[in-house]
């Protein structure tokens, strides 16, 4: 996540005080330090904050204060519920672990600061991908295996069609969708006993690498009661998306995307079942990539997408 320098703030500012003597104090030698701000681009005002000469630094986010489209809902109700989730993960997987919120300033959520190379940097270089890849694979199968509940399949269509409605189709693409969709539902390739808690939101930018180990961040779109493969399918979207949009040809993520999910994968059978029920799973990330683009590449990813769901019929 790329942050740009926006101010310095000194004693006397209430949030940077907050911060130093209500979230961080035991982090600071120094509590009279200033505290510079870099902002990121997100779907709500994201800011680093640097406390300068204490070789530490906090992520708050701000849930009253979206800047993507989704505007009208419940702040504090999205602050509690991310807290919460980063809560349960930190439990099982390295993430950058809540520290406070404080619905005075805006509906603050305050992390630890991940420093480090991002999955996105590595897919673009291309450089160790396989190896982390791996590591994002037994990350995720640790979340999965250690949070099974009940499954809901009803709230995987439900969230498809959500995403079909954001992209506004044509009747007749609607159509094609609605039919293929239907099939998967009436099919019992999706269905399963248990579910589990998912991260979801499985962007590139959203696994950071630090000394050698894999960190997730932004659990404010994670589920519970949601099959695994989910997971698997987005960020295998994410990866031939990528290599389409970087690299010439979404082909060349084949053997990364074949290695991530056999290390994923407990056996060969369950390699098996994965890579049946991955593209409805890889669909909707593709479409979900398609919601940010336009022109050419938005309808490449419309006609993949389309192409994935086809999948139920050769079942």
């Amino acid at each position: 996540m790329a942050y740009q320098y926006v101010n310095t703030l000194s004693s006397g500012n209430p949030f940077r005080d907050w911060l130093v003597e209500k979230v961080v104090t035991d982090r600071l030698k120094n509590k009279h330090c200033l505290v510079d701000v870099y902002k990121s681009n997100s779907s709500h005002t994201v800011c680093k904050y640097h406390f300068k000469g204490q070789h530490y630094s906090v992520v708050a986010k701000f849930f009253s204060e979206p800047t993507g489209q989704l505007k009208n809902y419940n702040a504090y109700k999205g602050m509690m519920k991310e807290y919460r989730n980063l809560e349960r993960a930190s439990s099982i997987i390295n993430v950058a672990k809540p520290l406070a919120v404080n619905k005075k300033f805006n509906c603050a959520l305050v992390t630890e600061y991940i420093p480090g190379k991002s999955l996105g940097w590595y897919i673009k270089h291309e450089k160790k991908l396989d190896e982390r890849l791996t590591a994002i694979a037994h990350m995720l199968r640790r979340l999965h295996d250690n949070t099974t509940s009940s499954y809901n399949k009803e709230n995987e269509f439900k969230n498809y069609h959500e995403v079909l409605g954001h992209l506004k189709l044509d009747h007749d693409t609607r159509k094609t969708f609605n039919k293929l969709l239907g099939k998967w539902w009436y099919s019992s390739w999706l269905d399963r006993e248990c579910g589990c808690m998912v991260h979801r939101d499985v962007n590139p930018s959203n696994y950071i690498f630090y000394e050698g180990k894999p960190y997730a961040i932004d659990f404010e779109s994670s589920w519970s009661h949601a099959h695994p493969v989910r997971d698997l399918g987005i960020l295998t979207a994410e990866l031939k998306n990528e290599f389409k949009w970087y690299k010439g040809g979404s082909w060349k993520a084949e053997p990364y995307i074949g290695n991530f999910l056999w290390e994923y994968s407990n056996d060969e059978k369950d390699f098996t079942y994965i890579t049946k029920v991955l593209p409805f799973f890889m669909s909707i990330g593709l479409l979900r990539s398609a919601r940010i683009h336009r022109g050419s590449h938005r309808n490449y990813l419309i006609k993949e997408a389309r192409k994935c769901l086809k999948a139920i019929n050769k079942g």
